[in-house]
C-alpha cells in the first residue's frame, strides 16, 4: 500500500459519511410527518457500510490493492410507527389516529455529529497526506 492509496481510502470514507449525513438529514426532516396508515408512514433509513480490503497478501505486500469503505445499501427501520389520536387531522383514519415515524431526534442528531466528525477526520487525513507528499518532493532540493 502506497502513500497515494491514502487518498482513495479517505475519499471512500468521506463518500460513505456523506451518504450517512444525507440519510440522517432525511430522517430528521421527516420526523414530524404523519400519514393515515402504518403502510404509508415514513420509515427511518440507515446506511450499511462495509470495509473493503482487496489485493493485500498475508505477508503485507500489496498487488493492485484496493482499500476503503463501501456503502452496501440503505435499509429502512422496522420500528412500528407511533399512533397519535388526532381526530381533527384531515389525515386521520376512521378511528381518529394518524401515524408518525418512530424516529428519535436525539439519536439522529448524535448520528449527524458523529458522521460530520468522521468526515472532518478524513479530510484531515487527506490534507496531512498531501502535505507529506509535498515535503517528500522537496527533500532533494
Amino acid at each position: 500500500m502506497g502513500l497515494y492509496d491514502i487518498f482513495d481510502i479517505s475519499g471512500s470514507a468521506m463518500s460513505a459519511q456523506s451518504v450517512r449525513l444525507n440519510t440522517t438529514a432525511s430522517n430528521i426532516a421527516n420526523a414530524d410527518s404523519v400519514a393515515s396508515s402504518t403502510g404509508e408512514t415514513y420509515r427511518a433509513r440507515h446506511p450499511v457500510f462495509q470495509a473493503v480490503l482487496n489485493g493485500i497478501s498475508t505477508n503485507g505486500t500489496s498487488k493492485a490493492s484496493q482499500a476503503g469503505v463501501s456503502v452496501l445499501g440503505i435499509v429502512e427501520s422496522q420500528a412500528e410507527p407511533v399512533a397519535r389520536h388526532q381526530p381533527d387531522n384531515p389525515l386521520a383514519d376512521k378511528n381518529g389516529f394518524v401515524y408518525a415515524p418512530n424516529i428519535n431526534l436525539v439519536e439522529e442528531m448524535a448520528n449527524m455529529i458523529s458522521a460530520s466528525r468522521a468526515y472532518q477526520s478524513n479530510v484531515q487525513v487527506a490534507t496531512t497526506a498531501k502535505q507529506l507528499l509535498a515535503k517528500t518532493l522537496t527533500l532533494g532540493q
